[in-house]
């Protein structure tokens, strides 16, 4: 089995060990291969061999297969297996369907399947919103994929996407309660990806679209949330915005600055960055600079890609010039959704005081915390193991519970804002400081509060086909109010 850890992972061996055969060559055989032994147990005890568990660390795949080698040339001893845990976890699915009831009885069949199920068509055809009420339509997400931006892995196609769309679909389960499923597909044409997901969008109370390469994921969304009238939600672009929002409120306490007087640099003007871009002038920022690989945005050019020809007509208002270093220079804020390592201490220094350095390329950010820490004062990145890290999961869950509680028609830029806010106020003012302005994704708070904030707010802008209850953030059906059946 293995468990992964920040330097590496662990795998567990199991060896027949022959009596007399002296274990300190075992340990050194490992240590050689560059494993490092972090526990032994005995399994079981014969006259002429011994069986033990040897859990190792190693640093990569790799290096397990160094220990292998090890361990299968070393004389008197006999490898019987090895396991990692993350491999086994994934085996068959993770995720499976389950019933609400059993069917024990043919009255039980006769309900839930021919004839009774009869009545229950005929009154969703008399009443398609019926479907929300009769059907799994009210508790169900999509999780839509064409495998070809996958976090840190890339272009890799819809069958290796789908463990990343199956994990999601445990989470919205597991954090809101959400049935999802993943739907990973065999097309990477805007056109063909549109049609399918409206084609299949009479069984899902919302679409989450995930790991969709830039350009396209804009259009496919945009046409989506203009076809279909039920919410749609670029998690890549928006969950990443909401999430950086909500740590940037926080740390802005802490610095004593405004949104309106910052000067913010982006890095990577893709899906990600332009999504944060935009909510940060929601939020009121003015001054924004973004910058791909040849530099800043430059509002005087003209660029073919038109994501970038939007950044330019609708950022850098001062039209700055020339590389990140350049634009770095007196930044407030710094929000890197790019690659590893474009960012040095010196590029620190340059900035203004009381610095705010949001790091977010995984797995490597653009600085490391250990070199920025000297000349930031608050510093987030995409990691575990650092504080302060920027997680989707803190958003998408409790956003989909929030806008299906209201069932609500499509999740607008008040509910992504109302859904920033909710996660910052869930690091109290006495505990906020700058190694904590983004509460655990397991805090339970987290989930309920943007479920609120979120339906709170497609109430107030219209978009809700449900009511809240009256003093409460308690959703009323006027169909379950009134009691009808058919």
């Amino acid at each position: 089995m293995a468990s992964y850890t920040k330097s590496g992972f662990h795998v567990v061996f199991r060896l027949r060990i022959e009596t007399g055969t002296p274990f300190g060559d075992t340990y050194a055989a490992i240590s050689q291969a560059g494993g490092d032994v972090i526990a032994m147990d005995m399994h079981h005890v014969e006259p002429d061999f011994s069986v033990r568990d040897i859990t190792v660390l190693v640093r990569s795949d790799e290096e397990r297969q160094r220990v292998v080698a090890a361990l299968q040339n070393r004389p008197g001893v006999q490898v019987l297996n090895y396991s990692d845990r993350t491999f086994l976890l994934h085996l068959g699915g993770k995720i499976g369907t389950a019933l609400k009831m059993p069917v024990k009885n043919r009255d039980d069949l006769s309900m839930v399947y021919t004839p009774g199920v009869a009545r229950i068509c005929e009154a969703i055809h008399e009443d398609k919103s019926k479907v929300f009420q009769l059907t799994i339509k009210r508790n169900t997400i999509a999780v839509v994929t064409d495998g070809s931006a996958v976090l840190g892995l890339g272009d890799i196609g819809p069958e290796a996407a789908l463990p990343v769309m199956e994990g999601k679909a445990m989470l919205f389960k597991q954090f809101a309660d959400l049935d999802a499923f993943p739907i990973a597909l065999n097309t990477q044409d805007p056109d063909e990806i549109v049609q399918i997901v409206k084609s299949i969008s009479p069984v899902f109370g919302g679409i989450n679209l995930e790991d969709i390469s830039s350009p396209r994921c804009f259009e496919i969304e945009n046409r989506l949330k203009e076809e279909l009238d039920i919410p749609v939600f670029h998690d890549d672009q928006h969950g990443t915005a909401v999430v950086m929002l909500a740590g940037l409120l926080n740390a802005l306490k802490i610095v004593g600055k405004k949104m309106e007087d910052l000067y913010v640099v982006v890095a990577g003007v893709g899906a990600a960055g332009v999504a944060c871009t935009k909510i940060l002038q929601a939020s009121g920022v003015r001054e924004i600079v973004g910058c791909d690989r040849q530099g800043i945005i430059d509002p005087s050019k003209e660029y073919e890609n038109p994501i970038k020809q939007w950044y330019a007509r609708n950022t850098n208002h001062s039209g700055r010039q020339g590389s990140l270093a350049d634009a770095i220079r007196g930044a407030d804020v710094f929000i890197g959704v790019s690659g590893p390592g474009i960012l040095t201490a010196d590029d620190m220094k340059a900035m203004a005081p009381d610095p705010i350095v949001f790091a977010m390329a995984n797995p490597v950010p653009e600085i490391l915390p250990e070199i920025a820490e000297p000349y930031v004062r608050v510093m987030a990145t995409g990691r575990s193991d650092y504080p302060n890290q920027i997680n989707n999961v803190l958003c998408f869950p409790g956003i989909f519970r929030g806008a299906l509680d209201v069932r609500a028609r499509e999740i607008n830029e008040a509910m992504k804002l109302a859904a920033a806010r909710a996660i910052a106020e869930c690091v109290p003012e006495a505990e906020r400081n700058e190694q904590y302005i983004i509460p655990s994704v397991f805090n339970p708070q987290v989930v309920d509060s943007v479920r609120k904030a979120v339906s709170e707010a497609a109430v107030a802008t219209g978009v809700a086909r449900r009511r809240l209850g009256s003093g409460t953030s308690t959703v009323v059906d006027e169909f379950e109010e009134a009691h009808v059946t058919e």
